[in-house]
Parts: structure tokens; C-alpha cells; sequence
């Protein structure tokens, strides 16, 4: 019946919509950051603060 059309792509979006969002959570949420060691953080802020001009 075309009258339930409308539902159909209804759900449809939702389904979509929906797995977009598991899967950008889940990339988001399984990838690690290897941490900085603490001297690479320091080298990194005084190089900063030197201006070569």
C-alpha cells in the first residue's frame, strides 16, 4: 500500500541514522593514543618558546 511508504523510509533513516552512530562511537571509543613521555612534552614547550626572530 503507498500509504505506509512514508513509515518505511522512516525506519529506514532511523536504522541508518542509528548505525552511523555505533559505529562512529566505537571508533571513537577502541582507538588508543600512545601517551608522550614526559620529556618529549617538555622539549615540545621550550622549543615554543623560542622565537628565532
Amino acid at each position: 500500500m503507498p500509504q505506509m511508504a512514508p513509515i518505511n523510509w522512516l525506519i529506514l533513516f532511523f536504522v541508518f541514522s542509528i548505525t552511523l552512530v555505533i559505529f562512529n562511537v566505537l571508533n571513537y571509543f577502541c582507538f588508543f593514543y600512545s601517551p608522550m613521555k614526559t620529556s618529549q612534552s617538555l622539549n615540545i614547550k621550550l622549543n615554543k618558546l623560542n622565537w628565532k626572530w
